[in-house]
């Protein structure tokens, strides 16, 4: 089984608040990780940090490497490249567009890597119509239900077809069933796609669902 996170040393501070605490992380290909613990942990931190959102503080021995690539010396021109190619995001609250319609929020990350727009259009209505959202491509976010949003939030993750898909809660905003439906979404798009999910979340089901869950408390995994 291939590597395609090694973490080491990540330590971040805010001031003089120390949020993470020298951790060290190796994540598989196609592997599903929750990431659970109490708020203030330091779960989103070390999420954004691992999806190069966030930079760790600067210490001789942190390495950041993500599919072979120390993405820690990259400028941010690259490094803005790198996780538009290789990495998705799905946020707890959908953070669409509401001016723009399901399938033009969905094709921004193409548009970013300059696919063409009959290309990023029909890469989106695929994706569109594999969730579920055929009759959806026109309308605007406020127009959907909140498992709905989700689900384009979810297709704009993964128009660029990345390996790596970080979610913050995912579905933090959305009623049980929808909630549901939403986690075993990602298993059928880890075994479909052999994509690698990093999930911080506080629900218990799927965190219990993941192929391995990681406990973190006062900015430390513990197990």
């Amino acid at each position: 089984m291939s590597i395609i996170i090694q973490a080491k040393h990540i330590n971040k501070s805010y001031n003089d608040l120390q949020v993470l605490k020298n951790v060290d992380l190796t994540i598989n290909t196609a592997e599903v990780v929750s990431i659970v613990g109490p708020s203030g942990a330091g779960k989103t931190t070390l999420l954004q940090i691992l999806g190069t959102l966030d930079k760790a503080d600067k210490h001789p021995h942190t390495e950041l490497l993500i599919r072979g690539e120390n993405v820690a010396v990259l400028n941010d021109k690259a490094l803005a490249k790198f996780r538009n190619n290789h990495i998705g995001f799905i946020f707890q609250f959908h953070q669409l567009f509401p001016e723009f319609s399901a399938i033009e929020n969905v094709c921004i990350p193409a548009f970013i890597k300059n696919t063409s727009k009959v290309n990023a259009e029909k890469e989106a209505k695929k994706l569109l119509d594999y969730l579920g959202l055929k009759n959806r491509y026109h309308h605007k976010p406020s127009e959907l239900s909140g498992g709905e949003q989700q689900r384009v939030a979810v297709a704009r993750a993964l128009i660029n077809n990345p390996a790596l898909i970080f979610a913050d809660e995912p579905s933090g905003n959305l009623d049980s069933e929808s909630a549901e439906s939403l986690h075993h979404l990602f298993f059928k798009l880890r075994d479909e796609f052999k994509q690698t999910f990093v999930i911080v979340t506080h629900n218990k089901e799927l965190a219990n669902m993941a192929d391995r869950k990681l406990t973190m408390v006062d900015g430390k995994i513990q197990n």
